[in-house]
């Protein structure tokens, strides 16, 4: 299975009203129907918004570079695959499907290790038929090119 790179934007509203930025990832069906990667994981990072509920400059930055990291040692090896990030509300989601919970928390002290504590919660959530990013995936066709 080739993993693309091809990823597309939508906007959505959270429940308040604030506008949600949604970066979603295409081309994932081979994936999503291959029944190995069963466990979704979410790693939130709030944020104190600016006026339109969005991140600022400096902590954006910051949030960019444990992206970066996180995508990079997750999808090495496939162990778990980006699949989308939603930001906006005073948040930034990262949900990642996974074929490992356990070794995905190895991987994620070790992303994380050059950075100071980072602000994130992590929820996981068995999900076989990939539940949430068929939701997400929906937004597509209300993309903004």
């Amino acid at each position: 299975m080739r993993l693309s790179n091809e990823w597309f934007t939508a906007l959505s509203q959270s429940e308040t009203g604030q506008i949600i930025s949604v970066l979603g990832r295409d081309e994932l069906a081979e994936f999503a129907s291959s029944g190995k990667l069963k466990d979704r994981i979410e790693i939130t990072w709030k944020y104190e918004p600016d006026e339109r509920g969005m991140v600022t400059e400096p902590v954006g930055k910051q949030m960019e570079d444990v992206e970066v990291a996180l995508q990079k040692i997750m999808e090495k090896d496939k162990l778990a695959i980006m699949t989308a990030v939603y930001s906006g509300d005073g948040e930034r989601v990262w949900v990642f499907y996974a074929r490992n919970v356990r070794v995905f928390g190895e991987r994620l002290n070790e992303a994380l290790a050059p950075f100071e504590l980072l602000p994130i919660t992590i929820y996981t959530e068995h999900d076989p038929e990939w539940e949430e990013y068929l939701d997400m995936y929906e937004m597509k066709e209300w993309r903004q090119d």
